[in-house]
């Protein structure tokens, strides 16, 4: 490809980018440094420069990748790098194409910290509704920490200043480590296993993110989620928060907080015990002198001072009584004698003899009626019709011809009424009142118009 004395920058550029991506190494490159011209592009694009003291180099990360990202990049973070390295032809420079990215140092275990803390919230670990009730006064104490650690030193002195009875029974544990997280769960399940406990503590004193970290491992939280005593956790100072504060049933900002969270104070028992044997002093003496009042006033009332007059009394309360229900039954009885004679009335007003025999009567009444209405309109008819027959007589062609009117008819059977329609020598029949004569023409004569 370059055999030829003078190419272009084209060319050049393009073969050193074949060089590149031919390497194997440089498709794989694990790179560590320091973000600086970070720049998000509209599209979604990131493009930055990576460095370190000596050297730079660019960067770029496509939508599709940087869509995973779990934080947010910035100019100065520490990042640890996984892409290819690649030569942007027009410019003539190479850069690394970022697949992954993620925090270096404690951006790295943040990211840890919040995957899980996620985690277990979705399994339901930090409801509310789950957290056991701490006792009021334990006799027996779980401490679950360092035995040479300042918590266990803070622990005993307010537990012992607050509550001297209390009994604490120390389990000693890795705090820090890699073989801390499982020597605390073993703790936990241990005490666990004991019946004379009533709460556990758990904790340590303050430290870094790496220093805490066994209280942020899963484990533990399994440990004290599945724990059948109350647990306190007492991780670090007031500002820490671990896993094992969100699944405890009770976080303490501090070990001396815990002491004070897990007993009472003996003085302000002490104070609280006074002021209700008081309470209680007070409320018996006043209960005892009602009730001496209550049976002073019975011991004086008239009934006791006049028994035989407060008997007749009643006796003559008991006449008046029996009196009033006399009356009382006597109106009753009157009430239901007159409704019962009413309901009689009704009942036989709607027997069915009775109805049937006003049914009868009834039926008479309107047959009659209606025999009398039919005779008048039969009358009516009988009258309209004479009448109408003696106007039918007077129209009669019959009595007309009893006048001496007769009718012609031809040989048809049709009526003759002009001698047009006739000729001589046809047969007539001649229609009168009393009978019919059949005739022949012998001659016609047609009548005078002006006649």
């Amino acid at each position: 490809m370059l055999n030829d004395r003078y190419i272009s920058v084209t060319r050049l550029t393009r073969y050193i980018k074949q060089m590149m991506e031919s390497d194997a190494k440089l498709r794989d490159v694990w790179l560590k440094g320091e973000i600086s011209n970070f720049k998000r592009h509209s599209r979604g694009h990131l493009y930055l420069t990576i460095k370190d003291k000596n050297a730079r180099i660019r960067a770029v990360m496509f939508a599709g990748n940087a869509a995973g990202l779990a934080f947010e990049p910035e100019d100065g973070m520490k990042v640890l790098i996984h892409g290819a390295i690649s030569l942007y032809e027009p410019y003539g420079e190479y850069q690394i194409y970022i697949r992954e990215m993620e925090q270096d140092g404690l951006g790295r275990l943040y990211l840890a910290f919040e995957a899980l803390k996620k985690k277990l919230q979705a399994q339901g670990m930090f409801d509310e509704g789950i957290k056991k009730q701490l006792p009021a006064v334990p006799r027996e104490i779980g401490i679950i920490t360092s035995p040479t650690g300042a918590a266990i030193r803070d622990l005993f002195t307010t537990i012992k200043r607050r509550f001297p009875a209390a009994k604490l029974i120390v389990f000693p544990v890795l705090v820090q480590g890699a073989e801390a997280a499982p020597s605390i769960a073993a703790a936990i399940r241990q005490a666990n296993r004991l019946q004379s406990l009533d709460v556990l503590i758990v904790g340590r004193g303050g430290g870094s993110i790496e220093d805490l970290w066994a209280f942020n491992e899963e484990i533990v939280a399994q440990a004290i989620y599945e724990s059948k005593l109350p647990v306190i956790s007492a991780v670090g100072h007031e500002t820490d928060f671990t896993i094992a504060d969100f699944v405890a049933d009770k976080r303490a900002p501090t070990p001396t907080a815990a002491g004070e969270f897990v007993v009472p104070d003996v003085l302000e028992l002490k104070q609280n015990i006074r002021h209700l044997s008081e309470r209680l002093v007070l409320s018996m003496s006043g209960k005892w002198q009602r009730e001496a009042d209550h049976l002073k006033r019975l011991h004086e009332s008239y009934a006791f001072r006049y028994p035989g007059q407060l008997v007749l009394q009643k006796e003559q309360e008991r006449d008046q009584w029996t009196e009033r229900l006399q009356k009382a039954l006597e109106r009753l009885k009157q009430r239901n004698s007159e409704k019962l004679s009413m309901l009689d009335r009704l009942l036989g007003q709607n027997r069915p003899s009775a109805r049937l025999e006003r049914s009868r009567q009834k039926l008479e009444e309107r047959t009659g009626r209606l025999i009398r209405s039919f005779h008048i309109a039969l009358k009516e008819k009988k009258t309209g019709y004479e009448r109408l027959v003696l106007q039918l007589n007077a129209l009669s062609p019959l009595k007309v011809m009893a006048r001496g009117y007769n009718l012609a008819y031809n040989q048809d059977g049709k009526l003759v009424k002009s001698v047009k329609e006739v000729s001589p020598g046809d047969p007539l029949m001649i229609k009168m009142h009393d009978g019919r004569m059949d005739c022949q023409i012998w001659g016609i004569e047609e009548a005078d118009q002006n006649d």
